[in-house]
């Protein structure tokens, strides 16, 4: 895990009243983080992914997610670092309501 995901990772995630898999393989892909209850993939991203080819492997990776009715949710690596509140937050939005309670 990066830095960010290791931070996302122990300071949030593994709190969750629900099971969340680091590193977890759909179809062909991995993606960082999945709650399968709520069918949410987390992905953070550092700099590598605004290269062209980058940005063209994510597109198609999200559409794959999304046409399993997966929602994906992305982060940059310097929103965890900058407002990791604010993106813990809108995890927890995205949150079914029975999953939160």
């Amino acid at each position: 895990m990066t830095k960010e995901e290791r931070k996302l990772w122990y300071n949030f995630l593994r709190q969750l009243p629900c099971t969340v898999h680091r590193q977890y393989v759909i179809g062909q892909y991995i993606v960082d983080f999945y709650l399968a209850k709520a069918k949410i993939v987390i992905e953070l991203d550092g700099s590598q992914h605004y290269k062209d080819s980058a940005v063209q492997h994510d597109a198609e990776r999200d559409a794959f997610l999304h046409s399993q009715g997966i929602t994906v949710l992305r982060y940059t690596n310097i929103e965890v670092n900058k407002k990791f509140r604010a993106v813990c937050e809108d995890i927890l939005n995205h949150l079914p309501k029975e999953i939160t309670g």
